[in-house]
């Protein structure tokens, strides 16, 4: 659950809404980013007297199996406190067989299992966005039809899950906040600009930034920051109009503007970056070099959270963050634009996504050196990480996020690689496309002397990165062949 912020807006009308709704199935919380899903749901949880379990999805639980693993991960925090001891022990039995259950057998088991619970609770998906794999959707689709009544799930998300909506909301078991429901009134925009911001707006200025951001959350932040230290609010919020893409472009001049040529650096050249840390910080800032004799990442970091520049605090330890959607947008589109008039002989982003690479490598975070070594296009080095984190990913239920990294491959990267193509082919089986499967392991053949090389083995050379892999591929194409 995000940690609790030290000021926000009470929204009772939306509290109460969300009360009211605890007697349907689903709360759905949809709107673009800036609104404050996920705020408003983690302040409700907090006072709505119900015990709670928390899940911030990415796209890893596209796969099926592992969005179940962590779905009942999720609901184990509940358990652990309500009971029974044992919950989701026969869901995991089944999604750790060799042959794994059709997805709605499983389901059918969770289902029971919660029926089992006591006390009514609350299950959040917050960032629903990123599911768009149809055995996920299916399977959350099937729990919602047979949701046991003591279950109440909230959906937050950018865009409406691929779920039976016009159902529910016939049924009377949908509750719906959507954008225009989210959005600051008068009175919300007051409290944030004055209160939380620190402002000391009047009721006139307020209503005319209210009016002018259509109640949108970010762009309210967004003035505030452009306001604070300013003497003429007046003509500042006199000349704030324009489109909304407009406005947004002109804050962030006018914010970054306001911050020293170091700040701005940094805040640009680590916008590549999902999550921030210092060390990362450090790393994709100077790379294999000393860092000069300057404030370390984590002290800027600590700068910019104070600074109220968008900064998330991810923990409460204060050691992880991440941008705010948005800031993170804008800055990279002025590293787009900085790095596409740079004359530097080696391009600028590429270079900062390979030492973000190289330092997620190092710390045990395969799935971001991979992401960020595709961004880099450098697909020798996600071919090297796609090869050595096989057999983990594939024990772990990931192989359907795995072959996603392969398929970005050019194909005679993939073909020159033998142990990469057992994997790939492995992959294709799991997913039951056995043609595919088969062709992946003809390529590994051709380099194991049983039939002739093809023509391309006399351009690329063989390359293997796990010789402990190497050495098993005759036992485990026969397998696969079996």
């Amino acid at each position: 659950m995000p940690p609790t912020r030290p000021k926000f807006v009470a929204r009772p009308r939306l509290i109460q809404r969300m009360n009211e709704g605890l007697q349907r199935k689903l709360t759905l919380i949809s709107a673009p980013a800036g609104f404050g899903k996920s705020t408003l749901a983690s302040e409700w949880v907090k006072v709505c007297g119900r015990p709670a379990g928390w899940l911030l999805l990415d796209e890893g639980e596209n796969d099926p199996t592992r969005f179940l693993v962590y779905l009942v991960a999720a609901l184990r925090t509940i358990t652990t406190k309500t009971g029974p001891a044992s919950f989701g022990t026969e869901v995991l039995g089944l999604l750790e067989s060799p042959q794994p259950a059709p997805t709605e057998l499983i389901v059918t088991v969770l289902i029971n299992e919660i029926a089992a619970i006591l006390e009514s609770f609350i299950l959040v998906l917050d960032d629903y966005h990123v599911i768009v794999g149809e055995q996920a959707n299916r399977g959350l689709a099937f729990l919602l039809e047979h949701l046991p009544p003591q279950m109440h799930l909230v959906i937050t998300t950018r865009e409406d899950p691929n779920l039976p909506l016009a159902r529910l909301r016939v049924r009377n078991q949908l509750t719906e906040l959507r954008a225009a429901d989210l959005r600051f009134t008068s009175t919300e925009a007051a409290a944030f600009l004055n209160s939380v911001m620190g402002l000391s707006l009047t009721e006139e200025h307020v209503s005319a930034l209210e009016v002018r951001t259509e109640g949108w959350i970010a762009g309210l932040q967004l003035a505030a920051l452009s306001m604070q230290g300013r003497s003429d609010t007046a003509s500042f919020i006199h000349s704030f109009t324009g489109s909304h893409r407009f406005v947004m472009d002109y804050l962030v001049e006018e914010v970054l503007h306001q911050q020293p040529e170091s700040i701005q650096t940094f805040l640009l050249n680590t916008s590549i970056l999902d999550r921030l840390c210092g060390p990362l910080c450090d790393a994709v800032l100077y790379g294999d070099a000393n860092r000069p004799a300057a404030a370390s990442g984590q002290e800027i970091l600590g700068y910019i959270e104070q600074a109220n520049l968008f900064l998330v605090p991810l923990d409460n330890e204060r050691h992880w963050y991440r941008y705010h959607h948005l800031f993170a947008d804008l800055l990279r589109q002025r590293l787009y634009q900085r790095a596409a008039l740079s004359q530097d002989e080696e391009p600028l982003i590429a270079l900062l996504h390979i030492r973000a690479s190289r330092w997620h490598e190092e710390n045990g975070s395969t799935a971001d050196a991979v992401r960020h070594a595709l961004a880099a296009d450098d697909f020798e080095r996600v071919a090297r990480l796609a090869e050595l984190a096989w057999p983990g990913m594939d024990g772990q239920f990931q192989s359907v996020a795995w072959m996603a990294w392969v398929q970005a491959l050019p194909d005679e990267l993939v073909r020159a690689r033998p142990v990469l193509c057992v994997a790939y082919a492995w992959a294709f089986l799991n997913a039951g496309e056995m043609e595919a499967g088969a062709a992946r392991l003809r390529d590994a053949e051709r380099w194991m002397g049983s039939s002739r090389p093809g023509p391309e083995r006399a351009v690329l050379p063989m390359v293997v990165v796990d010789e402990a892999q190497f050495q098993t591929l005759p036992a485990s194409i026969a397998t696969a062949w079996a």
